[in-house]
């Protein structure tokens, strides 16, 4: 997929294209790409912010896993006493 096709994709899924925001949060869990998937989750995304705990919990970026229990994610607190408590 090229930038442009990204950005195109990013701009759809920003005008509440549903099938967009899914295409993207699997880009961006195939690539393992945070970021993406970041930004997908803060917009509102339950799909991306599920994709976004799994993946901060493979990677043990507790960071991430707080900013998420902060946020009232009550799977991504019971990810953190999971690590932390390893």
């Amino acid at each position: 997929m090229t930038d442009s096709d990204l950005s195109d994709l990013r701009a759809r899924a920003e005008n509440g294209d549903e099938e967009a925001v899914d295409e993207l949060i699997e880009l961006a869990t195939e690539r393992s790409d945070m970021e993406e998937l970041r930004r997908l989750a803060d917009s509102g995304s339950a799909t991306a912010t599920d994709q976004l705990i799994e993946l901060a919990t493979e990677l043990g970026d507790l960071n991430e896993l707080r900013r998420l229990a902060d946020k009232g994610s009550i799977i991504a607190a019971e990810q953190l006493l999971e690590l932390t408590a390893e």
